[in-house]
Formats: C-alpha cells, sequence, structure tokens
C-alpha cells in the first residue's frame, strides 16, 4: 500500500536489519526503524512500534531470526522465543508465528539454522499478504451488494486500525474496503478514533488518506447515532484472537459496536486471517486481556504550534485509571466472518467448513 505515493510494505528484511515503521510515530512522522537484536524486536512490540495481531507475529518471527544472528546457541533462541511470546499476551498470532518458526528450527545445529529461519519469515509474510488480499475479494461480494441495492456511496464503520499497518499488505478489515475502492466502488468510512491510543484516528484515517478513500474520523461513542441515523450500512473490524466458537477478542470498545449495530439491524462483520483462530481455548473467559500502562489514558501525544510531537497531561494527577487493551464479543452478535478462505459463520461449524 502508499505512503506519500510509495509503495510500501510494513516490515522487510535487509542487510542484516528487520525494518519496520515505527508506528508510534505516525501520522506526524514517517520513520523507517531498524531492528538489530532480539530485544529490539520484544521492545518494538512492548512500545507497540509495531501493532496488530498479523504484523506483530511477523515481527516475532523476524525476531527470532535476529536471535540467530546474535548467538547460533539453542538455549539463547530457546530463552528468545519466551520473550517474544511474553512481550504481549492476547494476540494469538504472536505464540502462532514462534511456535510455527521453532518447529521448523527444531534439531537443527547447522550453518543453515539462519538460511531456514529467514526463508520461514518471509514464507509466514508472503502468505499473510495473499491471506489479507483474499479477505478483500471475498469482503468485496458484500460492498458489492450493498451498493447495487441503494446505488449511493457505502457507509462503512470500522474501529481501531485493521488495516495495511495492522499487517504485512492490505490489511484485514480495510482490505475489502481497498478492494471495492480500486474496483470504482463509492465509499466513505466511519473511523473510530479509538482511545486511548487513537489507533483509528492516527492509522486507519492516515491510510485511508493515502489511498484517496474518502473518510471521517469520529469518537469512539459516536458510531450508535449514526447507526440509529441509518448514516451507517455495515461494521466491519479485525479481530486479536477468535475462537473455534466465533467469539472475538479485539480493540476494547468492539463489543459495543456489536451491540449497537445488533440494536439498529445492521450487519457487523469480523475479517480475520485463519492464523488468528485459536482453536485450543474453549471459553473466551480463558483468553488473557492486556492491561497496559494507564499512562496511554492520562496523557495524549500530538503535535505542538512548532510542529514537535509532546505528549501532555488530560487527567488529575491523583486520579486512578484502568487500561485494558482488549474486550470480547459473543459470536452471536457477528453477522460473518470473513476469512481467506471465505465468508461463515461465526460458530465451529462455520469455521470447521473452511478450516478441514
Amino acid at each position: 500500500m502508499k505512503i506519500e505515493g510509495k509503495d510500501y510494505k510494513t516490515i522487510w528484511f535487509e542487510n542484516d536489519c528487520v525494518k519496520i515503521i515505527d508506528q508510534t510515530k505516525l501520522p506526524h512522522k514517517f520513520i523507517i526503524k531498524d531492528l538489530k537484536t532480539v530485544k529490539d524486536a520484544i521492545n518494538s512490540i512492548k512500545l507497540m512500534e509495531v501493532r496488530g495481531a498479523p504484523l506483530i507475529g511477523a515481527t516475532a518471527a523476524y525476531g527470532i531470526v535476529l536471535a540467530i544472528l546474535e548467538s547460533n546457541d539453542q538455549t539463547f533462541l530457546k530463552k528468545s522465543a519466551e520473550g517474544l511470546i511474553n512481550s504481549r499476551p492476547t494476540a494469538i498470532n504472536l505464540k502462532w508465528a514462534i511456535d510455527r518458526m521453532m518447529k521448523k528450527l527444531s534439531g537443527i545445529n547447522s550453518d543453515k539454522i539462519l538460511e531456514i529461519a529467514l526463508s520461514e519469515a518471509k514464507k509466514i509474510c508472503e502468505e499473510d499478504i495473499n491471506f489479507c488480499k483474499n479477505i478483500g475479494l471475498h469482503g468485496l461480494k458484500i460492498i458489492e451488494e450493498i451498493y447495487n441495492k441503494k446505488k449511493k456511496p457505502v457507509n462503512i464503520l470500522t474501529h481501531c486500525n485493521a488495516g495495511w499497518l495492522a499487517t504485512i499488505n492490505w490489511g484485514t478489515a480495510t482490505s475489502p474496503i481497498y478492494h471495492a475502492h480500486k474496483k470504482g466502488i463509492p465509499i466513505h468510512v466511519w473511523v473510530d478514533e479509538t482511545r486511548p491510543r487513537n489507533q483509528g484516528a492516527n492509522l486507519t484515517s492516515y491510510e485511508l488518506n493515502e489511498e484517496e478513500i474518502k473518510n471521517t474520523i469520529i469518537a469512539d461513542n459516536t458510531g450508535g447515532i449514526l447507526m440509529n441515523r441509518g448514516e451507517v450500512d455495515m461494521c466491519i473490524v479485525g479481530t486479536d484472537r477468535t475462537l473455534a466458537n466465533g467469539d472475538v477478542c479485539n480493540k476494547v470498545g468492539t463489543y459495543l459496536k456489536a451491540l449497537a449495530a445488533k440494536d439498529n439491524n445492521i450487519p457487523f462483520y469480523v475479517a480475520l486471517p485463519s492464523s488468528t483462530i485459536d482453536w485450543e481455548t474453549k471459553s473466551s473467559k480463558d483468553i488473557p486481556i492486556e492491561k497496559r500502562n494507564s499512562d496511554e489514558l492520562s496523557k495524549i501525544e500530538g503535535l505542538d504550534e512548532n510542529g514537535n510531537i509532546i505528549k501532555v497531561q488530560i487527567y488529575p494527577k491523583k486520579s486512578k485509571s484502568v487500561n485494558l487493551a482488549f474486550d470480547i464479543t459473543p459470536a452471536k452478535y457477528v453477522t460473518k466472518l470473513i476469512t481467506e478462505k471465505g465468508i461463515c459463520e461465526a460458530s465451529e461449524n462455520g469455521l470447521k467448513k473452511l478450516f478441514k
């Protein structure tokens, strides 16, 4: 996808370094950062320089490559893998990618271990690009159906950032939007601001602007009244972990959007690659919900009048706050899941029909 007219991916390997777009600096500054050690990779995930389930999975895979470059030692490799898995607990792609890398490297002590690891990390990235592209092609059909009925621009509401910046390319929730735009279907996107980190305002709107797709940023709590007024045709969000029963764990606030959509008879879709499906966890109560630093709530970042990025305190200093990063949307509120293999019911039967 494009930034200032130039095509980029969110992560790539070059000159023994992992290159990332530092998303903590967007939209005000576009900075490509080098990750040179496995500790760099862990910190980039923790600090959300990279974020989004597919992208942190890819970053973890490349983190294993960096660990091998540092020390071709199995003990160090296993310790590095544990550190990467523990860097963020909720998104299942992280553990999925590490398990896949370690399985591929199991028992290999030869000089080829780096070559094998690098090949597998690149394969994970290439697969994700293809998965997200196919998610877009399947989701495009839904947007086409709405447009063919109303013959007016399709208004889509999304939450957080499930765009190409959260993946390697295309995105999950945005992929159908990008495909519809490329096909000439008029689109308008309602972009939830998404406190506390403002991923919607800072990232989703930013990337939609770069692709010249009409969008409007709204406060998180505005979606309900827009649905009630008939100004939303469909909702589409991503997910950090979806259980086999169809329950969806995504950025906090997703659950409230699903409730509003249900009350107003608006379809609520969740777009995800199969790497985001958790086949083992049986109950959503067992999903670890990340609790992040309360500073993300009490402080806000932006540009001052001189163009410098500054952080300011917006809460009373004595006030306490809790910063839960995700919530659970029960399957009964999800209209359909959009995957790389097709569209299905948010249920075990639905998913197993696609993923036998």
